[in-house]
């Protein structure tokens, strides 16, 4: 699955370390194409609804989506340690 970069995904799988969870939107930032090695990934940078950036995280194709019109965005809040 290729996304074009800068290109607004869901994440379909919680990333704990971030306190990123499944359903949380990013912007694609990089791509890794699959090799002998290792499968195909993205680094996909999350925003706070004020617009710092929260995390870059690694993400496996596997672990997103494309955001599409149908996705309704949702605030939720952070724990006060990760702010």
């Amino acid at each position: 699955m290729t996304i074009p970069l800068f290109s607004r995904v869901i994440l379909t799988q919680d990333i704990p370390e971030q306190e990123l969870v499944a359903g949380d939107m990013g912007t694609i930032v990089e791509h890794h194409p699959a090799t002998g090695e290792y499968l195909e990934g993205f680094e996909v940078e999350c925003f706070a609804g004020n617009g710092e950036t929260i995390a870059v995280v690694s993400v496996p194709a596997s672990g997103l989506r494309p955001a599409t019109s149908q996705d309704v965005l949702h605030v939720r809040q952070l724990s006060p340690a990760s702010t």
